[in-house]
């Protein structure tokens, strides 16, 4: 038996990484994947004031606290995915009025979290049989690919074929198909199919494969989507939010054509769901890490085939 425990899109949470090693023991994984778009989205400036006391923009309500709460300050907010820089009233003029400065300014704070987690991995499963493999995913800035270089029982499996415990194969791409938020890492659908193929192309033994694509399969229940407008509102529908299909005919084809054992998805936040594609379970957890809420997916596989899962919320 080979358990894996996946998740995805913990968008730079702090607690929800934390549950993710600590799923390890609390479900007896053999693997933990985390499968893209695992940096914050967020930076908030935490000034100084002329008094002494600090003021942040607290999940979009200003805030004035003392000196000793800072940290905790800053841990709340990176338990939700948001980085934070300490900073007076000058120097954030200055960074805002300076965009490359500005820029560089995120990247230092994604980084160093990114290096926290690697190191955090590293400590907690020292010592462990279980392999831990995290990769980007669309919305992952391309500076971070060198923070990801396979460390001890940490492995950045991206466009790579990478051999779980078991001897299952595990394909893994985070580029995704056009969004409306132009995310770093997308590409055409025809760019994305054939990235997956030139990954599917170099399986030994297609039938006892895991797909990790960070994008779901188009015209499912794992890729429905609130639908926006041109300028980023929701598109409304009767009384409520009108929901389209957004994944992508890409990685839905591959899946046709080669029939794996195992579709590790996420991507879309809102589509929590298993689907069956021919042979193939296809699985999104979904994401809550705003509230610091780990969802995921916990698969058995035993003899070739996917034994049983479980989808998971803690």
């Amino acid at each position: 038996m080979t358990r894996i425990f996946f998740t995805t899109d913990v968008h730079g949470s702090d607690r929800c990484f934390r549950k993710f090693l600590n799923a390890a023991k609390a479900y007896g994984a053999d693997c933990l994947i985390l499968g893209g778009d695992i940096t914050g989205k967020v930076l908030v400036p935490v000034v100084e004031r002329p008094d002494g006391r600090y003021e942040a923009a607290l999940f979009g309500k200003k805030e004035v606290f003392g000196k000793e709460r800072v940290e905790e300050v800053r841990k709340s907010m990176q338990d939700a995915g948001q980085y934070s820089f300490v900073t007076t009233p000058s120097e954030l003029n200055e960074i805002h009025s300076d965009k490359a400065r500005e820029a560089r300014v995120f990247n230092e704070a994604m980084v160093t979290v990114l290096n926290s987690w690697i190191r955090l991995a590293e400590e907690r499963l020292r010592g462990s049989q279980v392999k831990c493999y995290i990769s980007p995913g669309n919305d992952d800035k391309l500076e971070i690919d060198s923070t990801l270089a396979d460390s001890g029982q940490f492995i950045n499996p991206e466009n790579r074929v990478v051999e779980l415990d078991g001897g299952y194969e595990m394909i893994t791409l985070g580029y995704a198909n056009p969004t409306p938020w132009k995310s770093p890492r997308e590409v055409s659908e025809e760019t994305l199919g054939e990235m997956i193929e030139s990954l599917a192309a170099r399986v030994k033994n297609p039938a006892n494969a895991v797909y990790n694509l960070h994008v779901p399969p188009i015209d499912t229940e794992l890729d429905k989507a609130p639908a926006v407008s041109h300028d980023f509102n929701y598109v409304k529908e009767g009384l409520g939010i009108k929901f389209i299909h957004v994944g992508s005919t890409s990685v839905r084809a591959s899946i046709e054509r080669h029939a794996p054992l195992l579709g590790l998805h996420g991507h879309i936040h809102e589509s929590k769901g298993f689907v069956k594609i021919g042979r193939t379970l296809c699985l999104n957890p979904g994401s809550e890490y705003s509230d610091g809420i780990l969802r995921g997916a916990l698969t058995n596989l035993a003899d070739g085939r996917v034994h049983d899962f479980l989808l998971t919320s803690g």
